[in-house]
């Protein structure tokens, strides 16, 4: 992380690129597995979504800023410092993981009732959401042992974990569904049971074989409320920056309920499982840009923190345009994917016509994207959530509510939407991380004249 930024940003992405590609492949396959059981399991999956995202984002957004501050570590060579942040990164999450399903798992028909799920499709949303939510501390742990290889810019083990379990969830998937009889809480159980595997690897790794960069000795474990503000001043913003999909899922669920029914969820659900994986390649690249940025700030070198962020954006927006301009043109046999079954067909032409226009959004959110990342790197969690709340909550859910419904345009106005309200935040955030790297390069000059 310490040599050139560009080759260090290629070097930890790549792992973690390949890893992604297969998990958000999982999706897909369990995205058609879920769609033979017809259109109302896809939609109690999507309504679970926003749950989920909830989860996943306090488990990830932790493991995002233990990642942080053990690469800042690595960078000004403190291992000490390092091994502690991973023990800390460790204590909190578990502490969050147990908290989750306690304070969830009571309200979960209350939770999707409120959204607007009715009839059959409770029943089926508040049975998958038992499984994962009761399995929240195991989702947690998963997370931020990941975090915590990729910190110490371990990503090819962290790809490997994820590969394991994406590949063991594909193959469960059918078993549990089908021929265990349990449909989509099948498919939920499945989840549980591949992310069960996969953190067991990782305690191997961590205090079994102990042949990461950092050691975790919990035995002479010492809470120091320094580190873990450190830590959470990156992990919180991050949590709170996916908590603001999650709730920029609800609204848009809320929304589409209104306009599309719940043929409309499904319509989303979907299509956000096909852009998701297109996006894929720019996580990578996102979790790359955070290592090497932060490895640098650390290092006090800010012309190396900026060659990795403008790398990154210009390798992300590459990659980005070319899977928009494929999704345009494939639509059609993408949509297939989802509505191949009886109970599912009549939402083939809302399909094709969500990811056309949907996908545009995507070549612009590198901007903004890996401008949220270098602010991880750097340790300013805050600045990466106010872009995250300004494309999800305010310019994403205010044009949609526009477009949607007070103009009267429908789904499509839903659609609309949310392209323009990702391509305008995008522009907002990549102005401001530039004016941001300026600032730290004029801060940096001054302290060297300073010593001089």
């Amino acid at each position: 992380m310490l040599g050139d930024p560009k080759k260090a940003v290629l070097k930890l992405s790549g792992p973690m690129i390949v890893g992604m590609l297969v998990q958000s492949l999982y999706n897909i396959v369990d995205g058609i597995w879920v769609a033979g059981l017809g259109s109302d399991a896809l939609a109690a999956v999507g309504l679970f979504f926003p749950v989920f995202m909830v989860i996943l984002s306090l488990a990830s957004g932790l493991g995002v800023g233990g990642s942080s501050a053990i690469s800042r570590k690595v960078g000004a060579r403190d291992k000490e410092m390092a091994d502690s942040a991973a023990a800390h990164t460790l204590v909190v999450g578990l502490l969050i993981g147990i908290s989750l399903s306690g304070l969830t798992f009571p309200f979960l028909r209350e939770i999707f009732s409120w959204i607007g799920a009715e009839g059959r499709i409770v029943h089926l949303v508040v049975g998958y959401a038992r499984v994962l939510v009761g399995g929240a501390v195991v989702l947690v742990f998963s997370n931020i042992a990941g975090g915590i290889l990729r910190g110490e810019g371990d990503t090819r083990r962290a790809m490997h974990a994820m590969i394991l379990g994406a590949g063991l969830n594909m193959v469960l998937d059918p078993i549990f569904i089908y021929k265990l009889k349990m449909e989509v809480v099948g498919a939920a159980w499945a989840t549980l049971t591949s992310v069960c595997v996969t953190s067991a690897l990782m305690i191997f790794w961590l205090f079994v074989r102990r042949n990461t960069y950092v050691d975790i000795k919990f035995s002479s474990f010492k809470f120091d409320g320094k580190m873990v503000r450190e830590i959470l001043r990156v992990g919180i913003p991050s949590s709170f920056a996916q908590l603001s999909m999650s709730l920029a899922m609800f609204i848009l669920n809320i929304m589409i309920v209104k306009v599309g029914g719940t043929d409309g969820i499904a319509v989303l659900t979907s299509a956000w499982r096909i852009l998701m994986l297109g996006m894929v390649p720019l996580h990578g690249i996102a979790m790359g840009v955070t290592a090497v940025t932060g490895a640098a700030y650390g290092a006090k070198n800010i012309d190396k923190l900026n060659v990795g962020y403008l790398y990154g954006i210009k390798a992300g927006f590459a990659v980005e345009l070319a899977i928009a301009t494929l999704v345009f043109i494939l639509a059609p046999q993408l949509s297939h994917l989802f509505t191949y079954s009886k109970g599912a067909a009549h939402i083939s032409g809302d399909l094709i016509d969500a990811l056309r226009w949907l996908v545009w959004f995507v070549p612009g959110v590198p901007f903004g994207r890996l401008t949220s990342a270098m602010f991880q790197g750097i340790g300013r969690g805050e600045n990466a959530l106010a872009v995250t709340i300004l494309r999800t909550v305010v310019m994403q859910a205010s044009f949609c509510y526009l477009f949607g419904i007070w103009l009267g345009f429908g789904i499509l106005g839903i659609w609309w939407g949310i392209v323009l309200g990702n391509l305008t935040a995008a522009a907002v955030s990549f102005a401001w991380g530039r004016l941001t790297v300026q600032k730290l390069r004029l801060q940096s000059g001054l302290l060297g004249y300073q010593r001089a």
